[in-house]
């Protein structure tokens, strides 16, 4: 019986053995680009117990499997290297990850716009044909929502050829290029954009709960949770369903477009709009990996909610800034574009909102924003001129993180002062001097009274800076406002070719605000 024992004892040690194997997350492999300058993490999982040995660059580093198999090591900070190189790690197995660079390494998150692929740019054919880049690495993160956190995700690094850069990002990619091109380093970049996407689906969610600032966001989230999943959720989706077949069958008899099929209550469920839905599935599985910063275009299903996006949005920074453990690295985004009909009296805009509320954000250290209010589209939610959004990105990290020496922020509002029937508004220029584009005369200002009652102004630039507003309409005025609008029809931009940043004087309540 004894031999017995020993011999099933043996069995299973063998069989136990056999499965054993070293197992690594799909964001570190070949081709990999690790930050340089900073001591990047290498992480995986192993039998609980087993010794992992890592080397790379002439050292070795070691660590144990932890009791839920998961090990890591921070190799030491390295400077740009574009030689490949292997990085081996050794545990129960050994794998050699291959062609391995060193260089910067930028996130790229978001919703749509973020995502748009570069196949879509207006030169989008030229970009993609010249885009036979070795040493500009890519990765993508497939659309995963969920509230449960995962820690790994279905991809690899490729290398930037027409294929996979057509595919990836046009906003994250040109981005890229510029800093490979410009500083002669290799870039690694991740997209892990995911379109229509709420700012809190990118959170974790316990973080927005322990929040009393966000208490009616998750007071809402819940409701809609509890009410979705109900039986008569279900009834009412299955009678939609009906419905929509029979629209459908009706659309090809009459040779029209077919309606949008209703979304089923699963999909919400499993979607980008959940609260902690995207952090868990798409962003938790590369948190930690060794990052220079994040550029982020994403807003637009937010804007509903405008006021909220003040306190939301730079949470989001701080609790990714949390997350990551290396400091408050840089967080730059994009600024709403224009979009939808321009109206043709001034007044109110959610979209205005929002945009104030990212301006705002720029209180946070190491943020920075680049303004478009000029290359959107009245018509297309999603403009086709992704270069000059990356370059006016761009200008910030290289200005801010390497050290260059170019025009890259904004005009933004100063200071406003009333005399008689006139306003004037100085602009803060950063260096720069205002250049109204093709007539003389500023256009995009508007005016109101103490009846709070908006109206269109002319506005003359003068050589310090300085805009003087006026309306026939208003005697007296006590705030202005400049591209406040969905699309706004506005021409102020700086000599360098930055469009000034949309604003307003007045502090009236928000239309987003919370009744």
């Amino acid at each position: 019986m004894k031999k017995l024992l020993s011999l099933l004892a043996f069995s299973l040690a063998l069989i136990l053995t056999s499965r054993a194997e070293l197992k690594l997350p799909a964001i570190i492999g070949d081709h990999m680009v690790l930050q340089q300058n900073q001591a990047d993490p290498i992480w995986g999982w192993d039998t609980p117990g087993t010794k992992i040995t890592v080397s790379f660059a002439g050292k070795n580093y070691s660590a144990t499997a932890g009791a839920d198999g998961k090990w890591t090591v921070k190799l030491s900070p390295l400077p740009a290297n574009a030689t490949p190189q292997t990085l081996t790690i050794s545990g129960s197995t050994k794998r050699d990850l291959q062609d391995v660079l060193i260089g910067e390494v930028w996130m790229c998150s978001g919703q749509s716009n973020m995502g748009f692929k570069l196949a879509g740019d207006w030169n989008g054919d030229l970009e993609a044909a010249a885009s036979k880049l070795p040493n500009l690495r890519l990765i993508s993160v497939p659309q995963v929502g969920t509230q449960e956190l995962q820690n790994d995700f279905k991809g690899a690094w490729k290398a930037s050829t027409p294929e996979s850069a057509g595919n990836f990002s046009a906003v994250g990619f040109l981005y890229g290029r510029y800093l490979h091109q410009i500083l002669n380093v290799p870039v690694g970049l991740i997209d892990n954009s995911w379109g229509g996407s709420d700012a809190e689906a990118w959170m974790r969610r316990s973080t927005l709960e322990q929040d009393p600032r966000f208490k009616l966001l998750m007071e809402t989230a819940v409701k809609k949770e509890t009410a979705i999943q109900t039986e008569k959720a279900k009834l009412d989706y299955e009678q939609a369903m009906i419905k929509w077949k029979a629209a459908v069958e009706k659309a090809k008899a009459e040779k029209q477009t077919p309606p949008r099929a209703p979304t089923s209550p699963q999909q919400w469920l499993a979607g980008q709009n959940r609260v902690g839905n995207i952090f868990a599935g798409v962003l938790n599985p590369t948190i930690g990996y060794g990052i220079k910063g994040v550029v982020w275009y994403q807003g637009e299903s937010n804007a509903p909610r405008a006021y909220e996006y003040a306190s939301l949005f730079p949470f989001l920074i701080e609790q990714w800034r949390k997350e990551w453990g290396q400091g408050d690295f840089p967080f730059y985004w994009v600024q709403l574009a224009n979009y939808m009909p321009e109206k043709p009296t001034p007044g109110d805009s959610a979209w205005a909102e929002l945009r104030e509320s990212q301006t705002k954000t720029m209180q946070l250290a190491n943020t920075g924003q680049a303004v478009i209010i000029d290359i959107g589209e009245g018509k297309d939610i999603h403009p086709k001129n992704k270069q000059d959004v990356a370059a006016r990105l761009v200008r910030w990290a290289l200005v801010k993180d390497y050290g260059m020496k170019l025009p890259y922020r904004s005009p933004e509002f100063k200071k406003l002062t009333v005399d008689g029937d006139k306003a004037t508004v100085t602009l803060d220029c950063f260096g720069s001097k205002l250049r109204p584009f093709g007539v003389a005369e500023a256009k995009g200002f508007a005016v109101c009274g103490a009846d709070k009652i908006w109206h269109w102004a002319t506005g003359a630039v003068l050589v310090n800076n300085e805009v003087v507003v006026s309306s026939p309409e208003v005697a007296a005025p006590i705030a202005v406002r400049y591209a406040w609008a969905d699309n706004p029809v506005c021409n102020l931009f700086s000599a360098d070719g930055l469009p000034v940043t949309p604003f307003r004087t007045d502090d009236f309540k928000m239309i987003t605000q919370p009744k």
